[in-house]
């Protein structure tokens, strides 16, 4: 048993003053006053990272000259292959710890890894089919992050149920060969990693395949992750082959809950945007991999109106700050509508607040985890800000947070423990420099390529 005190700590309510936090076998526990190690003036939950392609991290800023005057995320994509291609298990952890490393420092505390590059680069399995997978879950335990794990399924190459292209034959799973490896990953659950699934999107899962997902019985407690309505080409696609918009179709078309993450949904009617709100389903938004790749943006404000359940990811790790995924989650409202303070709530006229505690609760559903919370029973998982930072300076509560997202881009988060172990101290990963050799050899090694 460990307790410690704070003077300022974040609980679902807003700020406490001088609470204790008592910690057992790696979660909180109802806290008696007694001797208390002191944390920091500013102690918040850790933020869930509820989407993300581990692998792209190590392709940040190589897609950023002109290859077509008409690029888009269509072309990004295929630059996105050809990286992909080249990366084995050893490679996948390498990139995977450093971007987890980078997670802790910023105060992510979980992440849901939504996986796809199952097979080796010719399509043929690994000797051990789940050795990509196996690569993320070292990663994770090696560096100390929350993992939710997301083995991904991916059939075809659009709504017509063309084949794969050559170079993603690699990311493809017959149906019983996909759930025989959720199967295989489910026994390695514990404390700090949770096994769900993805569906790649409706241009990759067939109906029948979706089908057999939903019907095999193991998704019947755990998260499930989709991409959908993410570019205009894709609703098109799928207004021409299903008749119907892809939220619209999904919504029709499967039980979709709370269990259910819908990554992007960017391009929603008034309709979806409504329906999708009132289904308890998370709307996972990754702000700033949307603006890289010109997606578009979410209509945020009606979806919060309608009760919509939010949270954010860094997908293709463009950046690694919910921070900055905060701020350009609001930029984005600013700029659509030329007004000030969009997302705000009837319980805070705050936008640091609303935001960061709607994504607290909507990235811990989506990870299938308790957390995001620095309650009794959840995992003791927490943030302690860098309270002598300029930026907090002569700030109390009531701008704390709103001080935090919007006053620039150095770093203020100072310790990360996750699961009542401390990942982060002064800023720095305690084993962030091993880590970040390693990942920089295996770099140069696939620039010599």
């Amino acid at each position: 048993m460990t307790t410690y005190r704070g003077d300022e700590i974040w609980l679902p309510q807003g700020w406490e003053s001088e609470q204790v936090l008592q910690i057992r076998d790696g979660h909180f526990v109802a806290a008696a006053q007694q001797p208390a190690r002191h944390l920091g003036r500013w102690v918040l939950p850790g933020m869930p990272n509820l989407h993300s392609h581990a692998f792209q991290r190590a392709m940040a800023g190589l897609a950023e000259r002109q290859t077509n005057p008409e690029d888009s995320f269509w072309t990004w994509r295929e630059t996105m292959y050809a990286f992909a291609g080249r990366i084995g298990p050893d490679q996948l952890k390498a990139i995977a710890a450093q971007l987890y490393v980078e997670m802790l420092e910023a105060g992510y505390t979980q992440v849901c890894e939504f996986h796809y590059l199952h097979h080796q680069p010719d399509a043929q399995p690994y000797a051990d089919a789940a050795a990509m997978s196996l690569a993320l879950v070292e990663a994770a335990r090696e560096t100390g992050i929350g993992l939710t794990l997301l083995p991904t399924l991916y059939q075809t190459g659009g709504f017509d149920g063309r084949p794969l292209a050559e170079r993603q034959r690699r990311f493809g799973h017959a149906t019983e060969a996909y759930l025989a490896l959720v199967q295989q990953l489910r026994s390695l659950e514990d404390s700090t990693l949770r096994i769900g699934v993805a569906l790649h999107s409706l241009r990759a899962v067939p109906q029948a395949a979706l089908a057999a997902v939903l019907d095999s019985g193991l998704v019947d407690a755990a998260p499930i992750h989709i991409h959908i309505a993410e570019q205009i080409g894709e609703v098109q696609d799928c207004l021409a082959l299903r008749n119907a918009r892809p939220v619209e179709w999904l919504l029709a078309n499967a039980p979709v809950d709370a269990r259910w993450t819908l990554v992007h949904a960017t391009h929603l009617s008034d309709e979806e945007t409504i329906a999708l709100a009132h289904s308890g389903a998370v709307a996972g938004l990754c702000p700033t991999t949307e603006a890289n790749l010109g997606d578009g943006l979410f209509p945020l404000k009606a979806y919060l109106d309608a009760g919509g359940v939010i949270g954010i990811g860094s997908d293709s790790h463009i950046s690694v700050s919910p921070i900055e995924e905060l701020r350009w989650l609001e930029y984005g409202q600013r700029l659509l509508t030329r007004h000030r303070n969009i997302a705000v709530s009837e319980s805070s006229n705050s936008v640091g607040e609303t935001l960061w505690g709607d994504c607290l609760f909507g990235g811990a559903q989506a990870s299938g985890v308790d957390i995001g919370s620095l309650d009794a029973g959840a995992r003791a998982d927490l943030v302690v800000l860098d309270d002598s930072a300029p930026q907090l300076a002569a700030r109390g509560r009531e701008h704390l947070l709103d001080s935090w997202v919007f006053s620039g881009n150095r770093n203020l988060v100072k310790d990360v423990m996750v699961a009542g172990q401390w990942c982060v101290r002064d800023g720095q990963h305690r084993d962030g420099e091993r880590i970040a050799a390693r990942y920089a050899q295996v770099l140069r090694a696939l620039a010599a390529d």
